[in-house]
């Protein structure tokens, strides 16, 4: 029982962490673009001609 004691406030500030990381997130636009790192992958950045030779 006594164990709860500490659980609790701990989770308690824990949570509030990730709330405080989730609202900064927000903030610093983390999730403006969801689908451009999908599609930038798919794009070919590398120059043509043959694989290795710069």
């Amino acid at each position: 029982m006594i164990a709860l004691v500490y659980l609790i406030p701990v989770s308690l500030l824990f949570g509030l962490a990730s709330l405080a990381a989730f609202l900064w997130a927000l903030q610093s636009g983390q999730y403006d673009d969801l689908d451009g790192a999908g599609e930038r992958i798919l794009i070919d950045s590398e120059p043509e001609g043959k694989p290795g030779s710069h």
